[in-house]
């Protein structure tokens, strides 16, 4: 028999002899026609979930805020924003997946390969910062949750929220599986959150139409449109998404690769569209009941569930919170991940993932402990990965439109046209958002 696969960073173990259909025709399969032969849906869902855990990412507590805040000021006029910004995302996220497929690296890794040794140090210096800094953020997004549903005093549920973050931790060193499985569990939460708040509070869909045709509503809506778009792809996972798609399942072949890179499309699609929908929902459903006298200022996480507790009842506040919980939990544990793959990818240095998250809980913890409010530390956070998405966008665009790097599976003229264009326009956005945080 095949013994099984283990591929480099975050990699699917295949057991032997699956999908054997005759004794002794297994020993002839690639790892890959043995998941097709579990049959075609089957197959499907044993391929799906690295873009599960790439798309946490696009639900952490950060997005909770811009959506929020979105919605309470401007009503349903941002909708189309959140629509664009997930449509740009998905592009990003696949690239990000399709360069790993076809090179059985990760982006880190090519940097490494193919940038100046001064270039790397340098990108891997300013990964670190991006990685630890959303880390940060989603680790006290998930204290704030854990606060608000038991009145836990922030620096103790910062604590607690450590305990939550080791657990899935050793998830994933237990294998890629259980730890796909288990984010993609808590998003489920997340999207059930805000399926509940939907139909508990039924936004209205004539004004949600109406928000997805473009338009601004005046310039404060569109340095917040500038602050949804630019925020929106986040760095540390354009990393890691390049490495939990590299040597997932072993491909043979440029057919082989094709084959993945299909399932991998649909992967994108489902997860991102998840992540669109439940934004769309943040967005849609503080408008219809934050959007009007006495609660248009409403520009908090922890006002906002008051809002909820008050406007609508305890099992609104409660949904919420929950969905907060599950978000900061979850991608505090994939920003950790992410930053291990940084670190081994540009500098072939490992460390545990506990002792990096033991790292990245010090900062976490110091802010919970002098009182910095946890939104606000949210906010900044968001500024501080504005610079890090230009260093992360761009080599992902050369590296997939090289064909002595991608082979046949080089990006056409027309993706790069529009990788290029997607890159350009949140690179800029994200470099006008950061003159209007410190120069407006």
């Amino acid at each position: 028999m095949t013994p099984p696969v283990e591929a480099q960073a975050g990699a699917i173990v295949l057991e032997p002899g699956v999908g054997t259909l005759e004794p002794g025709v297994g020993a002839l399969q690639t790892p890959l026609e043995r998941v097709l032969a579990r049959g075609r849906v089957r197959a499907l869902l044993a391929m799906l979930g690295p873009a599960f855990v790439a798309a946490i990412a696009y639900v952490d507590p950060g997005n909770f805020a811009t959506n929020v805040q979105g919605g309470a000021q401007f009503g349903y006029l941002l909708l189309w924003v959140v629509l664009l910004a997930n449509l740009m995302a998905m592009l990003i996220q696949y690239l990000s997946a399709k360069l790993g497929i076809a090179t059985d690296h990760s982006l880190p890794e090519l940097c490494r390969e193919r940038f100046p040794r001064a270039v790397t140090w340098g990108l891997w210096v300013q990964a670190e910062l991006m990685a630890m800094s959303t880390d940060v953020a989603e680790f006290i997004g998930a204290a704030l949750g854990l606060n608000l549903l038991f009145g836990v005093p922030l620096l103790t549920a910062g604590l607690l929220t450590a305990v939550i973050a080791f657990a899935l931790l050793e998830l994933q060193a237990r294998g890629y599986r259980r730890f796909e499985l288990a984010i993609t569990g808590l998003l489920g939460i997340i999207f059930v959150g805000f399926l509940y708040e939907t139909l508990k509070i039924g936004p209205s869909a004539h004004a949600s139409l109406a928000g997805l045709v473009p338009h601004f509503g005046g310039s404060a809506g569109l340095l917040l449109a500038v602050g949804i778009i630019g925020a929106t792809v986040m760095p540390h996972v354009i990393y890691l998404h390049s490495a939990l798609t590299n040597g997932r399942v072993a491909a043979h072949n440029d057919r082989e690769r094709r084959r993945i890179l299909r399932f991998e499309r649909v992967d994108v699609i489902v997860a991102l569209g998840v992540a669109g929908l439940i934004n769309l929902a943040m967005l849609a459903v503080a408008a219809k009941l934050f959007h009007g006298p006495g609660h248009a200022n409403i520009t908090t996480i922890e006002q906002a569930h008051s809002g909820f507790a008050n406007l609508v009842g305890g099992g609104a506040a409660l949904a919420f919170a929950v969905a907060l919980l599950a978000s900061g939990a979850s991608s505090s544990s994939v920003g950790t991940y992410a930053g291990q793959v940084v670190m081994q990818g540009f500098i072939r240095f490992r460390i545990p993932l506990v002792l990096r998250r033991l790292i990245t809980m010090i900062p976490a913890l110091a802010v919970l402990a002098v009182g910095v409010s946890p939104t606000n530390a949210l906010v900044l956070s968001q500024v501080v990965l504005s610079f890090g998405i230009p260093l992360a966008l761009i080599p992902l665009v050369l590296l997939t439109a090289d064909r002595e790097v991608m082979g046949v599976h080089v990006n056409g003229r027309w993706l790069s046209a529009v990788a290029w264009t997607v890159a350009g326009l949140i690179s800029g956005l994200n470099v006008y958002l950061i003159v209007q945080q410190f120069w407006a």
